[in-house]
């Protein structure tokens, strides 16, 4: 009995690489400290919460540098090669796009609940807002569809709270229901398809299943595939892509401003880096089920984010909050190309680095467009695109920073990084032999452009009535400036993100 126990044993135990786990275990512990913090500091004290939440992130996201230097992997089977959590330089890139997002979120923030007077609770939003850092800065280095799934829960449910936690608004309530409901349907989907992909191979760990889902029963065969296709529902939803984008206009609008740039970068974060896992590690055999649903669904999703986009009234309420969650679901189709490609293309990695290098420049220059957003948003609560008209006469660096920004986003000079980000996209859907893939992309490139250009253009035009001054808070100052520093530094040196599209993640 106690031979038969030894090697049991030897299975459970597991030692722990704290180096490897540090950059989510910093943003969960900081973001209990702060709730209990919360208890015992005095209300005239409550900013230096948000002080430490900003500086829990970075301290993260500090960490990643000493895991530079190679491949580390904890909680791993004893004798195999099969771990639950890997800190690759996939997983380290998503990292950093994920914190550095919620970095930027938690500038916005600082302001934002100052401006609030008493709205938000200081503790729960900080608390809130550290907790769906973690969980998804879990979710790139999870290497068992375990892990993954309640990573991306972690993200997600604090996300949901975040949405609905302004006190008495019912925009907010309304919003944070509806992206509650789909969500947990979506997710509830998703762990059917798990429950059937592990009936079929046994194993929840990504490499044990590529190598078992290729060899199941004949009887097993329609479970597996259809497990693949259910299990990646869960994280189309998180990519916001048609037809599971419904929750994102309404949720932008009602949510604090600084939680709809969360949810537009580091939400998006977690679905693609999750698409990736699940679609490349997980499920390389099974490319021609999710190959062309990807393909199915980046056309949809760019050609109605887009038309959605266009359709924005300038004087609507809210417009300008909404244009961006329509653009937001438009670049999403744009990110879901390369990862479609790499069902057809022979290096399959590459195709993953196009995806990568999009997503960095998409969140730089977005997280610019939602910081010069909220100051406008400080004078006009509305937020009607109409409102930026003149924004050059009474803010000059926030306006030409937000017309770099939005040409990045276009893909136009002096936005070069945006260009050259839209043209590795396509070049990975023409490589792999998706031409019709890529002639839609085209299109919706220049349908883009007109509604990029008449924002651009309102910012410079001369100001109706008289021009409102926005005052510029040292926090907000600094999100835009990273942001606007960030995005010019990589359009001047491209090759910084574009080198993604090279090498090899995994």
């Amino acid at each position: 009995m106690s031979s038969l126990a030894q090697p049991l044993a030897a299975n459970l135990v597991q030692s722990v690489d704290w180096l490897a786990v540090a950059p989510p275990t910093i943003a969960a512990v900081v973001a209990l400290l702060v709730l209990v913090a919360d208890l015992f500091v005095p209300e005239s004290r409550k900013p230096l919460l948000g002080w430490t939440s900003v500086a829990g992130l970075a301290a993260a996201g500090l960490m990643l540098l000493p895991l530079l230097d190679g491949d580390r992997s904890t909680f791993c089977v004893h004798g195999t090669h099969a771990c639950s959590y890997t800190a690759d330089r996939f997983t380290l890139v998503i990292q950093l796009l994920v914190l550095g997002g919620a970095l930027l979120a938690a500038l916005l923030s600082v302001t934002a609940l100052k401006d609030a007077d008493k709205q938000l609770p200081e503790g729960e939003y900080w608390f809130l807002l550290l907790s769906s850092a973690a969980g998804a800065a879990l979710l790139p280095a999870s290497r068992d569809l375990a892990t993954l799934i309640v990573a991306l829960e972690v993200a997600s449910l604090p996300a949901f709270a975040l949405v609905g936690l302004r006190y008495g608004d019912k925009k907010s309530s309304e919003a944070a229901l509806k992206f509650f409901l789909s969500s947990v349907t979506a997710t509830a989907v998703s762990l059917m398809g798990i429950s059937f992909v592990y009936a079929s191979t046994g194993t929840l760990y990504l490499t044990q299943v590529a190598g078992r889902i290729q060899h199941v029963d004949g009887q097993l065969h329609t479970l597996a595939q259809t497990g693949v296709v259910l299990t990646l529902v869960g994280f189309a939803f998180k990519t916001a892509a048609v037809p599971f984008h419904f929750w994102v206009p309404d949720t932008y609008v009602g949510a604090p401003l600084p939680i709809a740039a969360f949810l537009s970068v580091v939400g998006k974060a977690v679905g693609f880096s999750g698409l990736i896992l699940v679609t490349v590690v997980a499920f390389p055999s099974y490319a021609d089920v999710w190959g062309p649903a990807l393909a199915a669904l980046a056309a949809f999703t760019m050609t109605v984010g887009n038309v959605g986009a266009l359709r924005q009234q300038a004087t609507r309420a809210y417009s300008a909050v909404r244009l961006l969650a329509w653009s937001s679901v438009g670049q999403a189709g744009y990110l879901l190309v390369p990862i479609a490609a790499a069902a057809y293309s022979d290096d399959a990695e590459r195709s993953i680095g196009s995806t990568v290098a999009y997503a960095l420049m998409y969140a730089a220059v977005n997280l610019g467009a939602f910081a010069v957003a909220a100051v406008v948003g400080r004078t006009r609560t509305a937020n009607r695109i109409t409102d930026y008209r003149g924004l050059y006469a009474t803010n000059p660096l926030a306006a030409l920073l937000m017309a770099f920004f939005l040409l990045c986003l276009a893909g136009l000079p002096p936005g070069i990084i945006g260009l050259f980000a839209k043209v590795t996209v396509f070049s990975a859907a023409v490589d792999a032999g998706l031409g019709w893939l890529a002639v839609l992309m085209a299109v919706n490139v220049v349908i883009a452009l007109f509604y990029y250009l008449q924002w651009t253009a309102l910012l410079f035009r001369a100001p109706e009535g008289e021009p409102v001054k926005h005052r510029l808070p040292a926090p907000l100052t600094a999100a835009i400036t990273l942001t606007g520093v960030l995005a010019v530094a990589l359009s001047g040196a491209p090759q910084l993100i574009l080198r993604f599209a090279d090498t090899t993640l995994f």
